[in-house]
């Protein structure tokens, strides 16, 4: 690496006989830089580094040879400029590199930190690399395709995490836990079904979600061997992929191409990939990365100015503070473009302002229009920000393009999340059928649903079906298995996968975008486990021998997958469309309802589609509309072409059983 000791001179003669800050009012008066240049400008003949502190009195970037260890090589003082960013210019080669921040406030030094817009890092995170990124690509990665996309009710979302899938010895992979495990083709499970890529493949899902894979604080990186979990919800570093899943944590170019080559993998598969992103807390407060190199301006406070906590990790972000919010849109954009990734999930997206995620949807939308954005429509606890500001799920009609997850239908499935032995629909609970009903239309309006029955909105709050999420678990709280069997401990092995398979047939019939949480098309278990973020992998992990012990399950639900793919009556993109060929029966009890897709429903090539859920312990028994009608779904196997004789007249649906039926 070439220093040129003169400049760096001058640049602290300069900064020492410079040093008194600017001083603002308040966090909201600091100047926004509206350059695209922050962070490292990387060539071979010279790298530039841009960093923003307005109310620093002097700034020094620290070199060092490797990412973890050692002294400073040498250190500079940086140059301020207009609107609070601060410049250094190296000459010369300086890759591969690593250098921190550091920044003196109130005449203090705080404590080194790595570059805020880093793009590649040293082991653990500490350190920004110098690195070109050109140097990451995989071979053929220019030639990287997204698969097709026509509307975005054609989306199945499969939550994974990388670990899980990989790590248990009957994955069959060789990169075990690693980016690389899920670029592995031919894995099987000891009696020879597909298992990861190849598994996510056949069961016919056409989006992945993977849980935050951005480098994350909780994972020591240079303790690999030693038993370490967690889901990976304390941001550290946001632009960079996580060092734990990579064969050389070590080595920062390496993650990079190790996730290029994954995403690579899935693309070729026909599946797209999402990320989990958690811009909305960080994984540290005081001590940060975003504290230290900018005090207090990327949080909000309380008006005693403590850290308000609408996260309940310590912290909530200012996504409305215009750098925090150029920050949010400029990150995602260097995932999209960098690592072609196809959407994002934001974890409580609800304690973000709505002019941000609408700003962050128009921003990944102008590169690629199919690109898919979508959140938690909640918080954890009480924001400073008002609530109509908020990207809330109530707001979500006035988000473009946004998407929210419903838990009207989640927890009208199975019951509260937060009250273990309540049931629901499919488990004979009461009261859940206008929350069943809301769902099915994907929180859209519609003229047969009793708004004030809903569990959780008293109002339509989605514009269009695409902005609702519609699933039954996730990574949160148990498995399904695991809470139906907590809700309904006299059931039987039998009825409990009645019943689960009913609540994804539900799921997976109803307008909006369908979720699976990954592994419980085998029934996935934790053992009981509600809250596994930091919990090892013998209660995380995919156990692949699940697969073959109930392969049927798994191919109900692959069938499933595939009637819905095949059939966009079940997808239908418009409001409008679900108001005119979506009809409710007028069904009697509690826990028993069905409806009618009629008139080729979005051009479907059936004229009519007669779904019909029995989640009571008792067979029901209605009148079926005139004509004859054949049984695609019997709740044990899908099968278009028709079970049995054909049905006309009256019909009976068996206890805890999805019906789906086709007019001749």
């Amino acid at each position: 690496m070439k220093f040129i000791p003169r400049i760096a001179v001058l640049l602290i003669i300069t900064m020492t006989a410079c040093n008194k800050a600017p001083q603002y009012d308040t966090l909201e008066d600091y100047p926004v830089y509206d350059g695209d240049d922050l962070g490292l400008t990387y060539t071979k003949e010279f790298s530039v580094f841009k960093m923003w502190s307005p109310t620093a009195e002097e700034v020094k970037i620290n070199f060092y040879q490797f990412g973890n260890g050692g002294k400073p090589m040498i250190s500079y003082g940086m140059k301020r400029g207009v609107n609070g960013v601060w410049s250094f210019k190296n000459n010369g080669e300086s890759s591969p590199m690593y250098y921190t921040y550091q920044v003196r406030q109130n005449g203090v030094w705080l404590q080194e930190k790595p570059d805020l817009y880093s793009v590649a890092v040293g082991v653990n995170g500490q350190r920004s690399m110098i690195t070109s990124l050109d140097e990451t690509d995989p071979e053929g990665w220019e030639n990287d395709k997204r698969p097709a996309l026509d509307n975005y009710t054609d989306i199945i979302l499969y939550e994974l995490h990388i670990r899980d899938m990989s790590i248990h010895e009957t994955s069959g992979a060789v990169n075990n836990g690693k980016y690389l495990a899920l670029t592995e083709e031919g894995t099987k499970s000891p009696n020879g079904l597909t298992t990861g890529l190849d598994h996510i493949k056949e069961l016919g899902v056409t989006h992945v979600h993977l849980l935050p894979t951005f480098d994350h604080k909780s994972i020591d990186e240079t303790r690999l061997e030693e038993a370490q979990y967690n889901w990976g919800y304390d941001p550290l570093n946001y632009n960079v992929p996580e060092g734990s899943f990579s064969t050389d944590p070590y080595d920062g170019r390496t993650r990079i191409k190790e996730f290029k080559q994954m995403v690579q993998a899935f693309h070729k598969n026909g599946i797209r990939v999402i990320l989990d992103v958690v811009y909305n807390h960080t994984g540290q407060t005081e001590d940060s990365n975003f504290n230290q190199l900018v005090p207090d301006y990327f949080y909000r406070q309380r008006a005693d100015g403590s850290f308000s906590d609408a996260s309940a990790c310590g912290n909530e972000t200012a996504s409305e503070r215009l750098m925090m919010r150029k920050y949010m849109i400029e990150s995602v954009k260097h995932w999209v473009n960098e690592y072609h990734i196809d959407g994002f999930r934001f974890d409580l997206m609800g304690i973000h302002d709505k002019e941000t995620m609408n700003d962050i949807s128009k921003a990944v939308r102008e590169i690629d229009s199919t690109i898919f954005v979508y959140g938690e429509g909640w918080k954890a606890g009480d924001s400073p920000l008002p609530d109509d500001q908020l990207a809330l799920k109530a707001n979500t009609f006035q988000m473009e393009q946004v998407s929210a997850f419903s838990d009207d239908l989640r927890d009208g499935l199975k019951g509260s999340v937060f009250e273990h032995e309540q049931r629901g629909f499919v488990s004979q609970g009461g009261g859940m059928k206008e929350s069943i009903k809301f769902g099915i239309v994907g929180s859209t309006q519609h003229p047969q649903i009793n708004y004030e029955a809903v569990n959780y909105s008293n109002a339509p709050w989605a514009s269009e079906p695409s902005q609702t999420i519609s699933y039954v678990s996730c990574h949160d709280n148990h498995t399904l298995f695991d809470r139906l069997k907590i809700s309904n401990p006299e059931a039987s092995e039998k009825e409990l996968i009645k019943m689960h398979k009913l609540a994804e047939t539900i799921v997976l019939t109803s307008q909006g975008v369908p979720f699976i949480h990954a592994g419980m098309e085998m029934l996935r278990t934790k053992n009981g486990e509600e809250n596994s973020y930091n919990l090892p992998d013998e209660i995380n992990q995919i156990v692949w021998t699940r697969k073959e012990e109930y392969e049927d399950v798994f191919n109900y639900y692959k069938d499933l997958i595939a009637l819905r793919k095949n059939h966009p009556a079940f997808r239908m993109p418009e409001t409008e469309m679900i108001q005119d060929h979506l009809e409710f029966l007028d069904t009697q009890g509690e826990n028993f309802l069905g409806y009618r897709l009629k008139d080729n429903a979005n051009e479907d090539s059936w004229k009519e589609i007669l779904v019909l859920f029995n989640g009571s312990d008792l067979n029901k028994t209605l009148t079926l509309p005139k004509g004859n009608w054949s049984l695609v779904g019997n709740g044990q196997v899908i099968d278009e072409k028709g079970i049995g004789r054909s049905r006309f007249g009256s019909l009976t649906v068996p206890a805890m059983t999805a019906f789906i039926l086709k007019q001749n």
